[in-house]
């Protein structure tokens, strides 16, 4: 089997990695930092996002495992002390075929960004979220090509089901269950009164459909794709989707979506 390890950096996680390293090198498993068949994300949902584009060309060819040494580690499977217990699934899985870890693939975000200077393409796993750097942002919110509404606001965040329960469920959107091909767009403070008015509520758009954003003004934005930042002051639009790959987590033992939920917010 084919691996690599990306920890978050703290001692844990590096002391983490390194037995992961010993007990994996034990059982004939061969590290490529080039084409991985499992990437182990060691370390919190963060850690998982920087593992995931790390290795954005190869997203067709790999399995995520987390292993959880942060605070929430939703994306996570395995806490600190069940490692060995992990190297001995994925051993077994590898020399038998006996142990089959199960596949699960969820839906990204697509965007294609526009800006006078030139345009660009991302992938999102969990949101991409447009905010002002100076003030309010107006933008036109378009729906398969035909105007929807006026935006303004603070900002306004497109997320994957993945991402649904991060940035998107403090805004108050709903939390999807991950297999659900779709997109959310939920808005960030956004102004309603006599004078300007928006939609308000989160809104859930199928795989088939799209939204456009255009900036309506000149101003000075700052795009976030999961954790990367981009400021802008030239964009012309950005153009949301439901990506065509998919992400693929390798679970090697149940842990349902609902548990998760509930592990993470409710105790």
């Amino acid at each position: 089997m084919r691996y690599y390890v990306l920890d978050r950096g703290d001692q844990l996680s590096v002391d983490l990695s390194e037995q992961f390293h010993k007990l994996a090198a034990q059982r004939g498993f061969r590290l490529d930092a080039e084409s991985p068949e499992i990437v182990i994300s060691i370390g919190g949902d963060g850690t998982m996002l920087h593992a995931f584009h790390t290795f954005i060309d190869h997203i067709p060819d790999i399995a995520f495992v987390g292993v959880h040494t942060g605070h929430l580690g939703f994306y996570a499977d395995w806490q600190a002390d069940e490692l060995p217990q992990l190297i001995d699934l994925m051993s077994s899985a590898s020399k038998s075929g006996s142990i089959r870890p199960r596949i699960v693939r969820y839906p990204l975000l697509e965007l294609e960004i526009h800006r006078k200077s030139g345009n660009a393409s991302y992938i999102a796993l969990n949101e991409f979220t447009l905010k002002g750097v100076d003030g309010t942002v107006v933008a036109q919110v378009d729906i398969n090509d035909q105007t929807f509404e006026m935006f303004r606001g603070d900002g306004i965040c497109i997320s994957t089901p993945s991402g649904s329960t991060a940035y998107n469920k403090s805004l108050g959107g709903a939390m999807v269950h991950p297999t659900i091909e779709a997109l959310q767009i939920a808005e960030i403070a956004s102004i309603n009164n006599r004078v300007f008015r928006t939609m308000g509520s989160p809104l859930l758009l199928p795989k088939h459909h799209h939204t456009n954003i255009f900036s309506r003004k000149e101003q000075r934005l700052l795009l976030t794709i999961d954790h990367v930042n981009i400021q802008v002051d030239d964009l012309i639009s950005v153009r949301c989707q439901v990506a065509k790959d998919k992400v693929s987590f390798a679970r090697y033992r149940p842990f349902p979506f609902w548990n998760r939920v509930r592990e993470a917010f409710l105790g």
